[in-house]
Parts: structure tokens; sequence; C-alpha cells
């Protein structure tokens, strides 16, 4: 049993932000896969199969900052072991669309992930996909609530759909040779 957790403000005012580009990948990754919808304590979440394996995608209901609260919750009541916990988020430390895969490691400041450390600990598989940086000395607050351009959506969309191509390799394999493979395949 797995869990693949998509990092995102709840609510349509968030929903094309930058920093809600894990809420959209679990939005296409259970379109993918047939995945059905359901909503409980812990927020929307989707459930199906995939390789014989039973996924859970949830989408936090708590605001980005908070997100540990439902994303432990959800690990307790479903029993399932935090090493089958992958957490989608945005990364502004990558360029736009660059996706990086690791177990563990800091939170580079993001919020959302010092919430999930400090309720679960560190040792969790995370997707992190490049966002950039702000330009021309733009608070970082403000950039990631800003919502995509339209070439800036669809290189995220082109990167979520390779995400979506390699989750099967997600579940069991080594983080480095996924993420190796995904930035370099052409578009």
């Amino acid at each position: 049993m797995y869990l693949i957790v998509g990092l995102g403000n709840p609510g349509e005012k968030y929903k094309n932000n930058r920093h809600n580009v894990g809420h959209l990948t679990i939005e296409m990754i259970a379109k993918k896969y047939s995945f059905s919808k359901k909503k409980n304590k812990y927020g929307i979440f989707f459930e199906g199969e995939l390789l014989n394996n039973k996924i859970y995608a949830l989408k936090p209901k708590e605001f980005m900052n908070l997100s540990g609260i439902s994303i432990k919750e959800f690990l307790d009541f479903y029993k399932i072991n935090k090493k089958n916990l992958i957490v989608i988020h945005d990364d502004i430390d990558l360029p736009l669309g660059k996706i990086k895969i690791k177990i563990g490691g800091g939170n580079a400041g993001h919020n959302g992930l010092k919430n999930i450390d400090k309720l679960i600990g560190k040792n969790y598989k995370r997707i992190r996909i490049g966002i950039d940086r702000p330009k021309n000395n733009q608070k970082i607050e403000k950039f990631v609530l800003e919502n995509f351009n339209k070439n800036e959506k669809k290189e995220i969309i082109y990167s979520i759909n390779r995400i979506i191509s390699f989750l099967q390799y997600f579940l069991d394999s080594d983080p480095n040779n996924i993420s190796t493979l995904l930035n370099k395949l052409k578009k």
C-alpha cells in the first residue's frame, strides 16, 4: 500500500499557482489511472491500483504549511508504512520543469516539507518539480502563489506526464536512477 501526496493549497483561488504543482500532479495521476475520487477528513484523495499495489493519492485539506497533519493522520489511519510515502512538491531551486527524486534530506526552507518532517520525520520519497526562482527581487511568498503563464504551464504539464509515465518505478526503485532518466528524456 502506497500514499502519494501532492502538496498545495486548497481551493479554486490557488488551483493554478506554482505552489500547487503537487495538487495538479495528483489530479493528473488520478485521471490517467482512473482512480476513484473520495473525500474524508484528511482531504480529497483518490484510490486505485498500480502493478497490484493499492495506491492512495492525497491532496491534504490543510494549507501547504500544515500539510503534515493530514499526511500523518492518513498514514496512521490506513496503517501505511512511511517508506511507502511519496510526496510531490514544487522546488524553486530547480529550473522550470526539472524533476529530482530523493529520499529524505533537508527542506530548503519549504514550509510544507518542514511541517511534514516535524510530524513524521525525513525519510520518505520526494518528487521535486522545478518552478524556477522569482526574477527582479520578487518575494518568494508572492512568486509561489502566482499562476504559471501559458508556456510555463505547458512545460509543467510535460514534466508531470513524465512523472506519470514512470510512476510504477517510483514505488520500488532507486530514486537517483529514475531522476537521471526522467531528465534525459527529450521533448
